[in-house]
């Protein structure tokens, strides 16, 4: 296999007092943690779009780095973005990774067109996967980048573009389980809208249930066993977003009786665009049964869009990998990096040093998360804090036994409650001893 990186080693282990740029400082792919190796843990994958697409174009000016892998016409183009993809992987130690459709193979003048050219680059991708160990985390379709989507894909207005999009996520599909994918993503891209003027949010809604419910059928019908993921996402492109965050993508699941298929992809720059923090998007996703995957990233928090910057603040990472461990680590998902290096950063050796500073970002995160669980101190507190609900009383509400007539009686037999501290700054100064100390 010709290589498009030669310049770059195996990045390997090193230990935090390395300062060597091109090896891990806190990612040691077999040391166990919590009865796993981090490998598993953290399960990272690479993204297809940022990685091997993505050429640093923003709103306000065109390509910075050349993401043409030295090819010329679309088939060579596919090939060496494959071939470009696994070297990195081999090189970061990474087993997985992501893909939309239109990644994989550039869109052709027609439909049939298009989807001749996917046929040519799956078996070749189905070949590297086999040659190198590597496996699909989960697969999804391009539903957004298309002028035909500009008004939603699922929630067109337009039976003809409906159509269009559920023929692409059937061949998606078809793609994710020919390469042994364990899940299939749908983002929402475009679906929402601008304006109530011009949208029947009813019709919209339930247009894009029935698209996925169709596109779980037909998965399960061909032999899919993996999780769907719905991925929340606030604003950008469309104003008003469908899923807009994990709780009301819940709704909509639920809604729709989906819940029992689809678990959520959930995306940290995402999260903090809703208003929310990482960890949650994760919390809520966990305790309705609905965790699945993360898209690994961070935004900028003086900026008010999606910047899929990749991940380096480690209070995120152990906050999040805190929420991980507890909801019983991962199924079917990993770690996806969702993350493209910034639009200066055009050398080649950029992506594998924005890599190793994310993969060694959540590795950190992960092994702080395991202290902070098996100091303990925090759990404790927690079920401190609602000690009194261990009560017979507290049982009784739980048990559906208790009456507002029992509850007032209680009440009028008790002196005033008193106002317990929450403690918060004590909390986080201890989270940061458990963290650095």
């Amino acid at each position: 296999m010709s290589q498009y990186f030669p310049q770059i080693p195996v990045i390997r282990y090193e230990g935090p007092a390395s300062r060597e740029p091109l090896s891990f400082k806190y990612y040691n792919a077999g040391e166990t943690i919590h009865g796993k190796t981090m490998a598993e843990q953290l399960r990272f994958a690479m993204s297809y779009w940022h990685t091997l697409c993505a050429a640093g174009t923003d709103m306000f000016g065109g390509d910075t780095s050349d993401k043409s892998f030295g090819s010329g016409d679309a088939a060579s183009l596919a090939r060496a973005k494959a071939g470009a993809g696994f070297e990195l992987m081999n090189k970061l130690g990474i087993e997985y990774y992501c893909f939309h459709d239109r990644d994989i193979a550039t869109e052709g003048e027609t439909l049939a067109e298009t989807s001749r050219r996917l046929d040519e680059i799956v078996p070749v991708l189905a070949e590297l996967q086999q040659e190198h160990g590597k496996k699909l985390l989960w697969g999804t379709a391009n539903l957004f980048a298309n002028k035909r989507y500009m008004n939603g894909a699922g929630t067109s207005p337009r039976l003809d573009v409906y159509a269009y999009a559920a023929a692409q996520i059937k061949k998606a599909i078809e793609i994710t389980v020919e390469l042994g994918g364990r899940g299939y993503v749908f983002w929402g891209g475009r679906e929402g809208y601008e304006t109530l003027l011009n949208t029947d949010m009813k019709k919209e809604l339930d247009h894009l249930a029935a698209l996925m419910t169709m596109s779980r059928d037909y998965g399960r019908k061909i032999g899919f066993t993996g999780d769907f993921y719905v991925e929340p996402k606030p604003k950008e492109p469309m104003k008003h977003q469908y899923d807009f965050d994990a709780a009301t993508t819940l709704n909509f699941l639920r809604a729709y009786d989906l819940l029992g298929d689809f678990k959520l992809n959930i995306e940290a720059n995402h999260a903090t665009l809703a208003g929310h923090t990482f960890e949650h998007e994760l919390r809520v996703a966990a305790i309705n049964g609905a965790f699945g995957s993360v898209d690994a990233n961070q935004g900028d928090l003086l900026l008010g869009w999606d910047t899929d910057q990749f991940p380096t603040n480690v209070y995120d990472t152990t906050l999040a990998m805190l929420e991980i461990l507890r909801a019983g680590g991962f199924t079917n998902g990993g770690l996806n990096f969702d993350a493209k290096t910034r639009r200066p950063s055009n050398r080649p050796e950029d992506i594998f040093l924005a890599y190793i500073a994310g993969m060694d970002a959540f590795a950190l995160g992960l092994r702080l998360a395991a202290r902070i669980e098996e100091d303990g101190f925090l759990t404790e507190n927690l079920k401190q804090r609602y000690a009194s609900f261990d009560s017979e009383l507290g049982r009784s509400i739980m048990d559906g036994t208790a009456t507002l007539e029992s509850l007032a009686a209680y009440a009028e037999s008790r002196p005033e409650p008193v106002a317990d501290s929450g403690a918060q700054e004590y909390l986080e100064a201890t989270l940061n001893q458990l963290m650095f100390g």
